[in-house]
């Protein structure tokens, strides 16, 4: 697949199994990092295109750790998923698991993102490792790219500078 843009997210699949999204964000690393790691700050940005909600965040941040998100929309639903936390290298790296309650893909997924400082920005790289071709495959298809760049315009709008 050639690289393919969705706002400011970089979608390319270097491999039969993985999917990388790349992005930029005009903050420190540190509070990316935070972003992704605080249940307080999750809860206020990964929801998706329109009118989802997260009534349920946890996170146990350590190495074998749990979380788990419970998303919520008006006429969708419910949408659940957990995993473990398989690495944690602050604020530069978080390797994660995650299942879906009920399965849009056959397996599981390993999420490995890279918080990388640049000019005063910082660049990160999530890249999706999937069990199979298939399931990597059925996650391309998917709305998947819209609904991270809808959450990553949130983030943008949380990390500015008060």
């Amino acid at each position: 697949m050639k690289p393919k843009t969705v706002g400011k997210l970089i979608v390319t699949t270097p491999t039969a199994l993985t999917i990388r999204i790349e992005r930029e964000f005009d903050a420190p690393r540190e509070l990316l990092f935070d972003a992704h790691t605080r249940a307080d700050l999750v809860k206020r940005w990964l929801l998706g295109p329109g009118d989802w909600s997260m009534p349920e965040c946890e996170i146990d941040l350590r190495v074998g750790g749990e979380y788990r998100y419970l998303w919520r929309h008006p006429a969708k639903g419910d949408m659940g998923l957990n995993g473990k936390f398989v690495d944690i290298d602050p604020p530069a790296k978080l390797v994660t698991t995650e299942r879906f309650d009920d399965e849009w893909y056959p397996g599981e997924c390993t999420n490995t993102i890279e918080f990388k400082s640049v000019a005063g920005k910082t660049r990160m790289v999530l890249t999706m490792k999937y069990q199979s071709e298939e399931a990597r495959n059925v996650a391309l298809k998917s709305p998947m790219d819209e609904g991270i760049e809808a959450g990553y315009e949130r983030l943008d709008v949380l990390l500015m500078p008060a």
